[in-house]
């Protein structure tokens, strides 16, 4: 009788082969872990994105609330100015208010583009994220102010001009208006402040 090489004298071949590959396999996954231990306490090459990103994020929409302030009350002053001239410079309080929200983008801005050092100091992904919910708590609350303080500004002008005794309150709104930018602006420093207060420092 004839012997035939059944699939049974393979099965040490393949248990080996099985074993190779799952040694490797475990090895690379090891090599995998210690790389990612590595990168997570040495610092990341992608974490100052977020951090660039936040700078910009605060300096950008903090400008364009600033920006649309600015238009909105510039509107409403010159429609006043056409019939009331001689309170040009006195509905100008919306202008100059709107216009300091920029301000506060700057300086969050120029704060964390500065922390932003990887050569000097390695710059984990816990700095990157927070120079980035800095920059944005900083130009989203610039953009809010500003929307608010263009709208009110627009209508205080132009009810000043017909009604002198409202320019109180049309200041006091905007006072409070201007405010939610200083709230963002105090939540994006301290923000800024816990960057470089990671595991690996």
């Amino acid at each position: 009788m004839p012997f035939h090489k059944s699939s049974s004298f393979r099965l040490p071949e393949s248990w080996i082969l099985v074993g190779l590959f799952l040694s490797d396999l475990a090895r690379g996954r090891e090599g995998f872990v210690k790389m990612s231990t590595e990168v997570a306490f040495s610092g990341d090459e992608t974490a100052p994105f977020f951090g660039f990103i936040g700078a910009a994020a605060a300096l950008v929409f903090s400008c364009m609330g600033a920006a649309y302030g600015t238009a909105k009350s510039g509107v409403g002053v010159a429609s006043m100015g056409v019939m009331r001239p001689e309170l040009v410079m006195k509905s100008i309080v919306p202008v100059v208010m709107a216009g300091v929200l920029g301000i506060y983008g700057l300086i969050i801005a120029v704060i964390i583009s500065t922390g932003i050092n990887p050569k000097a100091k390695p710059y984990y992904l816990f700095d990157g994220y927070a120079h980035l919910s800095s920059g944005l708590a900083c130009g989203l609350a610039g953009l809010s102010a500003g929307m608010a303080i263009g709208i009110v500004g627009d209508a205080g002008v132009r009810a000043n001009a017909q009604q002198p005794k409202l320019f109180v309150g049309m200041i006091l709104i905007l006072i409070f208006a201007e405010a939610l930018a200083l709230y963002g602006l105090i939540v994006g420093i301290i923000l800024s402040s816990r960057a470089g207060q990671s595991r690996g420092d």
